[in-house]
């Protein structure tokens, strides 16, 4: 089936959910996510504030999982994460490989999961939602595994945060599944999800990206060039990566550019970029530090092209925002595997070598044909209003009858969940 015409099934699956969801009102949406990296918690948020501007919902609570977990696990899943993007990345590229083997090792993973979540699951049992959405795989099995015992009776949706789906977001009680691509979603059929259970309708993003800003007045707002190429170079929320060795080698470029590098929550990257802004060797007015931000949609607003990491959330965004995507030091794993889809639509180039970046975008900029053609693809590839449509097609699932989670050919892997 082509882009268009699954764009359209999705379109005409928002009509009959506006058209049915007229029996039950949600009188209480939970949102479960966890801070083990940004894209998580963002996409939660998102969905959080495309569920609040609906009326047909009177209550809509946003709970980060690993808050009511014990401090092992949770540091586990988030300090440690983090340590290892920035010291030991092949190791978590291993890691995730290795853990990616569809319906297998999910009786220890859940045995594990059920020791360290038990305030979580007091949570779940106390809260009683008529509606739960996850933008993580750990809350997800446990909401899974409550309703299998019947502590929990409410919908689930699951919003896979990544271009690509990972075996640790297979769960067996579940009401639907949203993806990113129509690849993604053709994967999780071939895996047994019931392809009427899974709908292509991008990862949620804030509202905000979709609105659309004049280039040159933002950058004026923002203190920037309005006439050079903008190059934003985003090193995540946690600013990790060799972000200091991509500035100095941009400097070599030929083209008239100014870099806004993001530092996020790393204040140590912060002042080293701005100590390296002052240095002689870099051109006055072309590098403009900034910390964590809340205005990513206004820096995005200004740039041309986006330098740095293709996380999941981060990489929607500046689809949305029609940014070419130059892809540096992606991680092993989920953003190696981002990083593979961008390439094959056409909506990115990678560098693997960071001496000959600038000559790389040197190209590129030159290359008025190619740019063109890159920018229709970025184009093609966006879907702003993601956030909105998951919050639709999930609640027409309210008071709609409870199906069977499994599907014959897994039905026999139903002890593994229990």
């Amino acid at each position: 089936m082509s882009s268009r015409t699954r764009d359209l099934s999705t379109r005409r699956s928002l009509a009959r959910a506006a058209a049915c969801y007229t029996a039950a009102m949600a009188r209480k949406v939970l949102i479960l996510s966890a801070s083990a990296g940004a894209g998580h918690v963002r996409a939660a948020q998102a969905l959080e504030r495309a569920f609040q501007v609906r009326k047909d919902v009177d209550e809509v609570r946003h709970v980060d999982a690993l808050e009511y977990t014990n401090k092992v696990f949770r540091t586990l899943y988030s300090k440690a994460y983090i340590e290892m993007v920035d010291r030991a990345p092949d190791v978590l590229g291993w890691l995730y490989d290795a853990l990616d083997s569809p319906w297998e090792k999910e009786r220890r993973r859940l045995a594990w999961d059920k020791l360290n979540t038990r305030p979580f699951v007091k949570l779940l049992e106390r809260e009683q939602p008529d509606l739960i959405v996850c933008t993580h795989f750990t809350p997800a099995e446990m909401v899974s595994w409550m309703k299998a015992k019947h502590r929990l009776s409410c919908p689930q949706t699951i919003v896979v945060t990544d271009f690509d789906v990972h075996a640790m977001w297979l769960c067996h009680h579940y009401e639907h599944y949203f993806v990113a691509l129509d690849e993604t979603r053709e994967h999780l059929v071939r895996l047994g999800i019931p392809a009427e259970r899974v709908s292509t309708t991008g990862i949620p993003i804030d509202p905000v990206f979709a609105e659309p800003k004049d280039k040159r007045a933002t950058r004026q707002r923002l203190g920037l060039a309005p006439d050079a190429t903008t190059i934003l170079l985003s090193a995540g929320g946690f600013g990790v990566g060799p972000v200091e060795h991509i500035v100095t080698t941009l400097f070599g470029l030929e083209h008239k550019a100014q870099v806004v590098a993001v530092c996020g929550r790393n204040a140590e990257l912060k002042e080293r970029m701005e100590r390296l802004a002052r240095d002689p060797s870099c051109r006055r007015g072309f590098l403009h530090p900034i910390g964590y931000t809340t205005a990513m949609d206004d820096y995005m607003s200004a740039a041309d092209v986006l330098v740095g990491k293709p996380g999941g959330l981060t990489t929607s965004e500046a689809l949305a925002k029609g940014l070419l995507f130059l892809i540096v030091n992606p991680i092993p794993g989920q953003e190696e595997r981002n990083s593979d889809h961008l390439l094959e639509e056409g909506a990115a180039i990678r560098c693997n070598n960071l001496p000959v970046l600038a000559w790389k975008l040197d190209r590129l900029l030159a290359d008025d044909a190619r740019l063109a053609r890159m920018r229709a693809n970025v184009a093609r590839l966006a879907k702003p209003h993601a956030a909105r449509d998951v919050a639709a097609l999930s609640l027409a699932l309210v008071g709609a009858p409870v199906r069977r989670a499994l599907d014959a050919p897994r039905r026999r892997r139903e002890g593994a969940n229990n």
